[in-house]
């Protein structure tokens, strides 16, 4: 299948990347229904296709991924272009602070725009639509530099038979797993978190908003991220299908090795919540914390062997800099033995983290029990 990945990556003469994506054929259905339904051109509400196009273009733009904001530029030609009054004025300082420096984007930013005359449930779409074109940019940017490595073979180094590792010693300085580890302002505890904007209400919540969230998780309808997102319906649902299909997807890239890349592009960004959540996942399913540590600590340089540290590093150059990504930043992740499939998953764990993150940090904010 053919989507906005494909002909942006340039997809057409690297048939190892396309193989790979057709495995995650989901992840691409749910991807391009994103983009499909954030900029339809009839989307109810008070934000107009040329505003939320222009949005995504400086999304895409302040990414540095050009091929993106060409996109939605050629999308934009012909539109008149959004009023330049005080409304105007703080959707951009929003967009711009939350592709850039999404920790920075705090509540008074937020709250800046239902005082300029946005509906909650347009805050919420903005939000939303600027999570998902960073995600985007940087899935353009890793599937990109995955066809520009081309394909494993004669011409790649032999990767060596791994040795067997030594028995895994927990290390004593750190608590065992499932007690609480903090580092350097960040915990593997269960946080809470709580909305800066109106939450809906469940008891007077529409059949659709009703549908949505018994849908997203078993707890959404006492979860303030859930509710506060459910003022969008269509868009939590299509966002939720995107997430579990990159999350969840069998095969590929070790479900614990997933959480190393979200948790190391939570680190980055400074995203409290979900380190933490993503941290406990890792120790349920590898029981064991020491990589956690290093990444709470340093995740440029954390990793307990070649492949965690591949792991580690590519996903923060994605993060810090989608337009930068290249070939090399994916090498150590060949040399170190995965699969295409698994480099894909990888860039699509931390790409998808791009967009998580910024609702987690620019909607609310984590509560420590």
């Amino acid at each position: 299948m053919t989507d906005t990945i494909d002909q942006l990556a340039r997809l057409g003469h690297a048939p190892h990347a396309q193989a790979a994506r057709q495995q995650r054929a989901k992840a691409i259905t749910a991807t391009q229904a994103c983009e499909d339904l954030l900029l339809a051109p009839a989307l109810p509400g008070g934000l107009a296709l040329a505003e939320r196009l222009s949005v995504a273009q400086a999304v895409a733009a302040a990414s540095g991924v050009a091929t993106l904001a060409d996109h939605y530029g050629a999308r934009l030609a012909g539109l008149p272009a959004p009023a330049a009054d005080a409304r105007w004025q703080a959707i951009t300082h929003f967009t711009q602070l939350l592709a850039t420096q999404p920790a920075a984007a705090d509540r008074a930013v937020l709250l800046a725009l239902p005082q300029a005359g946005l509906a909650t449930p347009d805050v919420v779409l903005l939000a939303q639509l600027i999570g998902f074109v960073a995600y985007q940019a940087r899935l353009v940017a890793g599937v990109a530099a995955l066809a520009a490595l081309g394909p494993a073979g004669a011409a790649a180094a032999p990767v060596a038979p791994a040795t067997p590792e030594a028995p895994f010693v927990h290390p004593a300085n750190l608590p065992p797993p499932g007690e609480p580890l903090r580092l350097a302002g960040y915990t593997s505890e269960t946080l809470d978190w709580k909305a800066w904007l109106p939450v809906v209400d469940p008891a007077t919540a529409s059949a659709e908003q009703n549908a949505v969230l018994d849908a997203s998780h078993p707890k959404a309808r006492t979860s303030d991220f859930y509710l506060v997102l459910a003022h969008q319906p269509r868009v939590l649902a299509e966002r939720s299908e995107a997430f579990n299909a990159i999350m969840y997807a069998p095969g590929g890239l070790p479900r614990a090795e997933r959480e190393v890349a979200t948790t190391v592009v939570s680190r980055i960004n400074g995203c409290v919540y979900c380190a933490s959540v993503h941290a406990q996942r890792f120790e349920q399913l590898a029981k064991r914390n020491d990589v956690i540590a290093q990444i709470f600590t340093d995740p440029d340089s954390a990793g307990t062997n070649a492949r965690e540290r591949a792991l580690a590093q590519a996903s923060a150059a994605l993060t810090r800099a989608p337009g930068a990504f290249r070939p090399q930043h994916i090498a150590p992740l060949r040399a170190a033995g995965l699969s295409n499939l698994e480099i894909l998953d990888t860039v699509h764990a931390a790409a998808l983290f791009a967009w998580a993150n910024r609702l987690m940090l620019n909607l609310g904010e984590a509560v420590y029990p």
